[in-house]
């Protein structure tokens, strides 16, 4: 198993396994399939009954069917706990699964194709890493060079050549682009959905590539994979949408209209990983200043010695913020830096002014101030930071 990433990237939460809403939906995209899809149903529902230890959904995609498929959907839905079916007048397996990823409470989001040519024990491997926060993205590949496939050569030729021309022209690093088997946490599916543009079979392609180009980091699974010989799939109209696909993200990315910057830059973290890592960098932070506060009291004065003090570690604090508790990477250092240092004179303004209400020279006091002090500058710094230095808004712009 291998692991890509663009861009070293904070790494996520662990999801939550009991909230309201499943851990897992595993979507499964159809279109005319009656035949294949209650047996598929049935035994990726045993599987998840029998393996998973976690809760989870099955989700039925049917875009468009026109023969039994929907009328089979509702009935396994109608018998089967926590499986769901979806219709969608439109056709299309992207459509299909833009539309079920982004209406999903799950915190883990699946698919796979209805015929179940992956092995089904590669399932838990796929979703370990998102869940554990380690991975933002997973795919299957029957390319890796511990994958066990079985499919004919024509189809082995065309899958590497198509590999190879995503490698030329748009430089991707993950080895299977169009392997039916692959998950995303729910959260970085909400960050690149609105994004990917195709609703076809090159959803797959563009998704990977905005996810690799944003930092994302891309977990490979090696897959045990049986080619389906009854696949409908037609080659040259799929080729043929590929590569108007590639043509369409090689002119987005050298013209910049797709917003990579704005993904890439964007803060990642949660309110509540925000607290803790802006918590613990203050607490780092705090200690430095006092030590600091300290070593200069001597020389330069209580002001004095609050000023350097809290101007150095000001410009640490906010160097920090900036890349672990916000997630920002790139441009704006030097405006996110002068920001930072007008939040800062918020902070001397306090600090200065409870050390002017100590009466008389008092080590142990002003020590006890200062403390106080920082803390009501610590809350105002945090809310400063979050709603106007590293606003998602302003980053972006």
């Amino acid at each position: 198993m291998t692991a890509i990433s663009a861009l070293p990237t904070p790494a996520r939460a662990p999801v939550s396994t009991t909230g309201p809403g499943p851990v897992l939906d595993v979507v499964i995209p159809v279109h005319n399939e009656e035949a294949d899809l209650e047996p598929c149903i049935r035994r990726l529902y045993a599987h998840l009954t029998g393996q998973f230890p976690y809760s989870f959904r099955v989700t039925i995609a049917d875009n468009a069917s026109t023969d039994g498929t929907w009328r089979i959907a509702e009935a396994l839905a109608a018998e089967l706990p926590d499986v769901q079916a979806v219709r969608l007048e439109q056709k299309g397996r992207g459509r299909a699964l833009h539309t079920v990823w982004l209406a999903s409470d799950a915190q883990v989001l699946a698919y796979m194709d209805v015929d179940l040519s992956t092995d089904l024990a590669a399932l838990w491997p796929l979703v370990a890493p998102l869940m554990s926060g380690h991975s933002d993205v997973a795919i299957g590949s029957r390319l890796a060079r511990s994958a066990r496939v079985v499919r004919g050569a024509k189809r082995e030729f065309i899958s590497r050549c198509y590999n190879m021309l995503l490698r030329g022209t748009l430089a991707v690093r993950f080895s299977d682009a169009q392997c039916g088997f692959k998950a995303i946490r729910a959260d970085v599916a909400h960050e690149l959905l609105p994004h990917v543009v195709d609703t076809g079979w090159f959803f797959d392609t563009e998704l990977l590539v905005l996810a690799q180009r944003a930092g994302a980091r891309i977990h490979e699974v090696p897959v045990d994979w049986v080619d389906d010989p009854d696949s409908r799939v037609d080659i040259v109209a799929t080729a043929l949408a590929d590569l108007r696909g590639i043509a369409r993200l090689v002119k987005g990315f050298s013209k910049g209209t797709i917003p990579i910057g704005q993904l890439r830059d964007r803060p990642r973290n949660s309110l509540g990983r925000q607290l803790l890592s802006f918590g613990a960098i203050g607490i780092v932070s705090t200690v430095a200043y006092l030590v600091l506060f300290s070593l200069l009291r001597g020389g330069l004065g209580a002001q004095g010695a609050n000023f350097v003090a809290l101007l150095v570690t000001a410009i640490g604090n906010t160097a920090a913020n900036r890349r672990m508790t916000f997630g920002v990477r790139g441009s704006g250092v030097v405006r996110h830096q002068f920001e930072g240092l007008m939040v800062f004179a918020l902070g001397l303004g306090l600090t200065s002014g409870a050390l002017a209400l100590v009466p008389a020279p008092n080590h142990l006091l002003e020590m006890t101030v200062l403390i106080a002090a920082n803390l009501a500058a610590t809350l105002l710094r945090f809310l400063l930071l979050r709603v106007w230095v590293f606003n998602p808004a302003r980053t972006r712009s």
